[in-house]
């Protein structure tokens, strides 16, 4: 049985002082959330904070991007070593703006989730199709590519540590939200996949989250399908009593 997993992803949101102002809000109301992970990607200069905030409570912390080196000359990156040791346990790699904006690709996915296994995180591996990709009926398409292209070269017993996140581009901070079946009908064509790359009893133990518009008013409906193991969560995480409703969906 897989444990689904609900993760903020703030972006590039809050302070350190908003960040832990979050966290010391959030920590009482997921408290009892049973059977479920709860995890916050958060802005790397608050990463330290919340770590040590968070220990003793049932939030991970982890970072939204890293570098696939451990250290050189990269200005303005951060290294795996690096939010290792300011306690992160998971990092997010290949978000769709990373692709938009930075220029991430497969290629670079790949690295990053290579470099993180390896240096001791759990990974959270986005793929997703824009808009335009889905009108063209390129949806299972794009999600091969990201998918069989970023998880390259990973071993079964890599992929333990590995969430994959589904996130159709054209439901992220849009308020239009992939339907139930949608997202359902995505998960499954990577479930296949990972069949495929890894074998069926890695693939069935996989979590696939879903990101894009994800809500306490449409959590419910999106996890009640068969293939869909969490959610990561933009805007309605920003604010403790939202974010504690999609943790304890089943309440």
């Amino acid at each position: 049985m897989r444990t689904p997993f609900i993760c903020g992803n703030w972006k590039m949101y809050k302070t350190v002082s908003e960040a832990l102002a979050f966290l010391d809000a959030a920590k009482g109301l997921v408290a009892g959330a049973a059977g479920v992970e709860v995890g916050i990607g958060a802005p790397a200069t608050a990463l330290k904070s919340l770590a040590d905030a968070a220990r003793g409570s049932n939030i991970r912390i982890g970072g939204e991007n890293c570098h696939w080196e451990k250290e050189g000359a990269f200005t303005g990156e951060i290294s795996v070593p690096m939010l290792v040791e300011a306690g992160c346990a998971f990092v997010i790699v290949g978000h769709s703006e990373r692709r938009q904006y930075f220029g991430e690709t497969n290629e670079t996915v790949n690295r990053k989730v290579k470099a993180a296994l390896a240096g001791g995180l759990a990974v959270i591996m986005c793929c997703g199709e824009t808009l335009g990709e889905r009108e063209a009926g390129r949806t299972g398409a794009v999600v091969t590519d990201h998918v069989k292209n970023g998880l390259a070269g990973l071993t079964p017993a890599e992929m333990t540590k590995v969430v994959v996140a589904y996130e159709p581009v054209w439901a992220i901070g849009t308020g239009r939200t992939a339907t139930p079946g949608q997202a359902q009908e995505a998960h499954a064509v990577i479930r296949e996949l990972l069949a495929g790359m890894f074998g069926d009893q890695t693939a069935e133990a996989t979590r696939i989250q879903y990101g894009g518009s994800v809500k306490p008013e449409n959590v419910e409906e999106i996890m009640a399908q068969p293939d869909v193991d969490g959610a990561l969560v933009g805007g309605a995480s920003l604010k403790p009593d939202s974010f504690a409703k999609l943790v304890n969906f089943r309440a």
